[in-house]
């Protein structure tokens, strides 16, 4: 069945060749940098969000687990809910500081934004 999965192989050209094999290029996964040399900006956003406020925590640099970890850490200690891909964490409301003073309990190199 896995070979069979076409949705893999959209953009592939036929070839007529009876013994092409295709294969898939494996993504890298991106080491995640120590704590103390990712430099995270924690600032404010309200734009596309109906005027609601949000926390973005911008700048980390590692494996998606381990952001979706760092979110979930930071979300649990500030009590709220929110999100964490494409390299950023949203949290609910806006709590600058008190992120702030997380991240750097943490040992992150964290600065507050705007």
């Amino acid at each position: 069945m896995a070979d069979n999965d076409w949705k893999k192989r959209l953009g592939v050209v036929f070839s007529t060749n009876p013994d092409y094999n295709y294969q898939e290029e494996e993504k890298q996964q991106e080491t995640t940098l120590e704590p103390s040399r990712q430099r995270l900006i924690v600032r404010i956003d309200r734009s596309g969000r109906g005027g609601k406020q949000v926390t973005l925590v911008e700048g980390f640099i590692g494996a998606d687990e381990d952001l979706k970890d760092l979110g979930r850490t930071l979300k649990v200690k500030c009590g709220v809910g929110g999100s964490a891909s494409d390299g950023q964490i949203i949290i609910q409301g806006d709590l600058r500081d008190k992120v702030t003073a997380l991240l750097t309990s943490m040992g992150y190199n964290a600065k507050r934004g705007n």
